[in-house]
């Protein structure tokens, strides 16, 4: 009896078989290979030579690196906040059962399934100098108008607006399926006791939706640590690198100057620094539910 389980055991695991192959060539093997690669000396055109952890040495002496690093935290820091905050707005003043609410909703996520080409030439129409639309509005209102691209501190400013504009449907959607499943009575408890609507969005909504929350806020860390598209199709990383990210950071490195070794460090680098960050927003978010409980 006992081997006879065992057998459709590891028959039922056939099921999943094509899906562990395809994880285990297009993610599992990828993540040994760039540890591999960030302990070698190696280009693209020859063997690589073993140096230990030479490249990361290497990376952390890069001012360069540095500079990549501190505009992705920058940029996740407020990007984050921002597309959780307004993803939840979006979600409590469209979570009724209207055509108008219907209709809003497909509007607000019909960005998100733009490509970041198209985004990114949408915005440099709008933050572009001379004939762009700020550009315009500003001449009319007779102000100077602002290079947003090409001035530093403005430019990672103008990456940050295209990218809240195109990521904005997601959270929005996670956070409408979340009020949805809120269990009315809920609502109606609330109403018996004459709870104002603050008092009921702290004590009742945001409780519910406390998982949702660390969810989204979850993958918008690991989504815009990747920032790369919106940046280099904008600005280029410029100007002088202000609005340089680490992935741009890493792509130049590995494939314009062909040093892999060292583009699989910063790699490596990047991919701890999401681990750190996503674990941190879990732990903290699981002991305040906890607490709450």
């Amino acid at each position: 009896m006992a081997e006879s389980y065992r057998r459709s055991q590891w028959s039922n695991g056939l099921f999943i078989l094509p899906y562990l192959s395809v994880f285990a060539v297009l993610l599992i093997f990828p993540l040994f290979w760039g540890a591999w690669l960030s302990l070698h000396k190696v280009d693209l055109f020859g063997p690589g030579r073993f140096v230990g952890f030479g490249n990361y040495a290497r990376v952390l002496a890069d001012p360069v690196f540095m500079q990549a690093l501190r505009n992705s935290i920058i940029f996740v820091l407020v990007s984050v906040p921002t597309l959780v905050a307004l993803g939840l707005f979006l979600a409590l003043a469209l979570n009724k059962t209207t055509r108008t609410t219907s209709f809003l909703r497909g509007l607000f996520f019909s960005s998100s399934v733009l490509s970041v080409t198209i985004v990114t030439l949408i915005w440099r129409f709008v933050f572009i100098p001379g004939d762009g639309l700020l550009a315009v509005v500003s001449e009319q209102f007779g102000i100077e108008p602002v290079n947003f691209l090409s001035t530093s501190g403005w430019s990672l400013f103008s990456v940050g607006v295209a990218t809240v504009w195109w990521c904005l449907g997601l959270p929005m959607m996670l956070f409408l399926a979340a009020l949805q499943q809120i269990p009315n009575d809920l609502y109606e408890a609330a109403a018996l006791d004459n709870a104002s609507p603050w008092r009921v969005l702290i004590r009742v909504t945001l409780p519910s939706i406390a998982r949702t929350i660390m969810l989204v806020t979850i993958i918008q860390i690991v989504m815009q640590f990747q920032l790369f598209g919106q940046a280099q199709i904008m600005t280029n990383g410029g100007p002088n690198g202000t609005s340089r990210p680490l992935v741009m950071y890493i792509y130049e490195v590995g494939f314009v100057r062909w040093d892999v070794g060292k583009a699989a460090a910063a790699s490596e680098f990047l991919f701890l620094i999401i681990l750190v960050a996503a674990m941190a927003q879990y732990v903290v978010s699981t002991r305040k539910s906890e607490a709450s409980e």
